[in-house]
C-alpha cells in the first residue's frame, strides 16, 4: 500500500489503526480501518478490515501495509453510518462502538479519525 498525504476518494484511500495488526497461522493477517465512499450519490463512512494472505506472517503494520499490493477485493465492511442510517453489526453494544467513530468521521469528511493513521491506497 502507498501513504497518500492528501485525501481523494477517488483513490479509495484508507486510514488504518496500526495498533491493531492480528494475525492468525499460517499466513492470514488484518488490521482494523476506515474509509468513505460513495452511495447511490451521498458520502458514507466505512468501518472493519483490510486483510491478506502474507507468508511469512507481518511482525508490524508497517510491514503488513508494505507488503499488502492486492487491493481489488477493498476493505470488508463491517459497519456503515449515511448520517441517517446505520448498516452493520446487530449487536447493540457493537453498533454503539460503530457509530462512536463513524458520527464523528462523517461530520468531520475528508478527516481522518482520531486513533488512525491515514491515507493509505492500493
Amino acid at each position: 500500500m502507498i501513504r497518500d498525504d492528501r485525501f481523494l476518494i477517488s483513490r479509495r484511500p484508507y486510514a488504518v489503526d496500526l495498533t491493531s495488526l492480528h494475525t492468525q497461522a499460517p499466513s492470514r493477517a488484518r488490521i482494523n480501518a476506515v474509509w468513505y465512499r460513495r452511495r447511490n450519490g451521498s458520502t458514507v463512512a466505512c468501518i472493519g478490515h483490510l486483510w491478506d494472505i502474507q507468508r511469512p506472517l507481518p511482525t508490524s503494520a508497517a510491514e503488513f501495509l508494505a507488503r499488502h499490493d492486492d487491493g481489488r477485493y477493498g476493505g470488508r465492511c463491517e459497519g456503515r453510518w449515511d448520517g441517517a442510517w446505520y448498516w452493520g453489526a446487530q449487536e447493540p453494544a457493537v453498533m454503539e462502538q460503530h457509530l462512536e467513530v463513524l458520527r464523528p468521521m462523517l461530520a468531520a469528511y475528508p478527516a481522518v479519525p482520531p486513533g488512525y493513521d491515514g491515507w493509505w491506497r492500493f
